[in-house]
C-alpha cells in the first residue's frame, strides 16, 4: 500500500496517520515472518539445535576432482573442501556430482561423504565406467554458527 504525500501546509488528519500506521504494521510483519523463522540442524555432538534461519551458517564449495583425465572403471578417487572457521559442531553436508565434461563417463560416478568435521568435508568418488571425464562436487554444508 502506497501512502500519498500532504501537501504543503495540509493538516495531518486521524485518517492519514491510520494510513501511516497501518503501513508501518504491514511491513513490520513482513519483516517478522522472513527474521523470525527458526532452523532445526541435526549435530552429532549436540543432537537437535535450532537458530533463527538468518543465523544459521552456510557455506557452498565446489572441488574439481578430475579434469578432462581418463578414468577407469572401478577406480577411486579421494577429495576434500577446507570449511571455512565457524561452524560449532560438524555441519550437516551435502555433496553433488557434477559432469562439467561431454562425455558420459562424467554422468556415471558415485559420490561418498567419508568425513565431516566442523573444518572440513573429506569424500571419494568411484568411477562406474571407463573413459575421459571431467568431473566437480558441489558441497553444502549448513550448521550452528560459533
Amino acid at each position: 500500500m502506497k501512502i500519498p504525500l500532504p501537501e504543503r501546509g495540509q493538516p495531518i488528519d486521524a485518517v492519514y496517520l491510520y494510513k501511516i500506521a497501518e503501513a508501518v504494521n504491514d511491513l513490520a510483519n513482513q519483516v517478522t515472518s522472513a527474521t523470525f523463522n527458526f532452523t532445526t540442524i541435526e549435530t552429532v555432538e549436540a543432537g537437535t539445535q535450532s537458530v533463527k534461519t538468518g543465523h544459521a551458517m552456510i557455506h557452498a564449495g565446489t572441488v574439481r576432482v578430475v579434469a578432462n583425465e581418463y578414468v577407469v572403471k572401478d577406480a577411486g578417487k579421494t577429495w576434500h573442501l577446507d570449511l571455512p572457521p565457524g561452524f560449532k559442531y560438524a555441519p550437516s553436508v551435502t555433496a553433488t556430482v557434477v559432469n562439467k565434461g561431454t562425455s558420459t563417463t562424467g554422468n556415471d560416478v558415485m559420490c561418498t561423504i567419508t568425513n565431516v568435521t566442523k573444518n572440513r568435508v573429506d569424500g571419494t568418488v568411484k568411477f562406474m565406467s571407463s573413459g575421459t571425464a571431467s568431473v566437480n562436487i558441489n558441497v553444502h554444508a549448513i550448521g550452528i554458527p560459533e
